[in-house]
């Protein structure tokens, strides 16, 4: 009798991949200093796909076009964002440090 009222929840909207245009959005983002949580809350996807984004594994060229984009958008704050290529910052060890115990 208690099943009588249950109802099944609604099944969750299809992800959807990530395109061209989201991309340069994305390249866009991070240059306006938006926070890589909100980024995945926004798209719905993995962070992984940001990083390959923003190591142009995915998209080769797109941060090519989001320079252009962005300097029409915001031309005042052109010469105020580092558009330098994205760098892991690993948080181990590093390799070379084991060579001052030997």
């Amino acid at each position: 009798m208690a099943l009588a009222f249950f109802t099944a929840p609604a099944p969750l909207p299809a992800r959807r991949p990530l395109t061209e245009a989201d991309a340069v959005d994305i390249w866009i983002a991070r240059w306006l200093r938006i926070r890589r949580s909100d980024l995945v809350r926004r798209y719905d996807c993995d962070p992984r796909r940001l990083y390959e984004i923003w190591e142009e594994v995915r998209f080769a060229g797109t941060r090519d076009k989001a320079l252009e984009v962005f300097a029409a958008r915001y031309p005042s704050l052109i010469d105020r964002v580092d558009y330098g290529p994205h760098r892991r910052i690993s948080h181990g060890p590093h390799a070379d440090q084991l060579a001052l115990f030997d």
